[in-house]
């Protein structure tokens, strides 16, 4: 059995490449590779957005979900939002956001994130959900109010919004896209040979409905998805689900390495090598996708505002 692996003890790994994949296995005693070894940053702006993020009662997917680039972003002065509470209302096997009961919208808070992003002078804004299967329209509204609150403080802020699948109701979708973001994104997070396995409670093919339609009706908001690798899958369904993407309209697409938050988590199945991840990103470009962000760190919000301003000069 492969040792666990989280983004707490990032150790135990190795190099030894895969004949199909080109990837790492996950051994036992061996050494975590280089390519995974990330500085902590403790200067910068992090005690700012620390302050803000306080002040105001929000949450960040960073803490919530112990993303690896939280040191990096915080002293850079970014944060991904997260909205709608901190409990989620799915198991993902993946995630570290809490499950639950969520507690009741609280009406305030999309005024309350408008007013810490303004003063933490945000150019660029990413705003992530918990999933709200409680809610009648997956909190669809909640999301366009808050956009909308951004943009009224603001008329040349940018927003990113990633949410959930809403349980494929498309008029949820359509909410989201009158609140005007930036970027509209989706995460498929998986290929559709384990998705059942990571996402007991969601669908791969209503992830894609859920792109499509929103590229359907985005008046010029760029479509974004991103997917984790490390998970057990091929390269061959790697590719596969590049395609499936692509034909959903799907512009922007991010793939990051799986890291197990903690070890209540399904584990690491394989380490991706960085020359894996360049073919992944060559192979996105080929099949044309605009704007491909491969790496071990990247995650959907990882430098979000430069894959934006890359996309918008394209």
């Amino acid at each position: 059995m492969s040792e666990q692996i989280t983004n707490n003890t990032l150790s135990r790994t190795t190099d030894q490449h895969s004949s199909e994949n080109s990837v790492s296995r996950v051994r036992k005693k061996s050494a975590f590779p280089k390519w995974l070894r990330k500085p902590i940053i403790l200067n910068g702006k992090r005690k700012e957005v620390e302050k803000y993020l306080r002040l105001g009662s929000l949450h960040t997917v960073c803490e919530e979900a112990k993303c690896p680039n939280r040191n990096e972003c915080f002293a850079s002065g970014t944060a991904t939002f997260l909205i709608m509470g901190d409990i989620c209302s799915r198991n993902c096997m993946f995630c570290n956001v809490k499950s639950g009961i969520p507690r009741p919208l609280d009406p305030d808070e999309p005024e309350r994130l408008a007013d810490a992003v303004k003063k933490m002078d945000l150019s660029y804004v990413v705003i992530t959900t918990v999933t709200r299967d409680d809610l009648e329209d997956g909190g669809a509204a909640h999301i366009a109010k808050t956009i909308s609150h951004l943009k009224r403080n603001n008329n040349r802020i940018k927003v990113e919004i990633l949410v959930p699948d809403f349980r494929g109701n498309m008029r949820s979708v359509e909410t989201v896209l009158s609140g005007k973001p930036d970027v509209f994104g989706h995460n498929i997070e998986t290929v559709s040979s384990v998705f059942s396995t990571i996402r007991p409670e969601a669908d791969y093919n209503t992830s894609l409905q859920v792109l499509m339609h929103a590229a359907q009706n985005s008046n010029g908001i760029f479509i974004k998805s991103g997917f984790m690798v490390g998970l057990g899958e091929t390269e061959k369904e790697v590719v596969s689900l590049m395609e499936d993407l692509r034909r959903s309209r799907v512009t922007i697409v991010t793939i990051g390495q799986y890291l197990q938050p903690t070890k209540n988590q399904v584990a690491v199945k394989e380490i991706i090598t960085p020359a894996q991840f360049e073919k992944y990103h060559m192979t996105g470009k080929e099949l044309g996708f605009s704007q491909v962000f491969a790496g071990p760190f990247v995650r959907s919000s990882y430098r979000a505002c430069d894959v934006f301003n890359n996309e918008e000069h394209r």
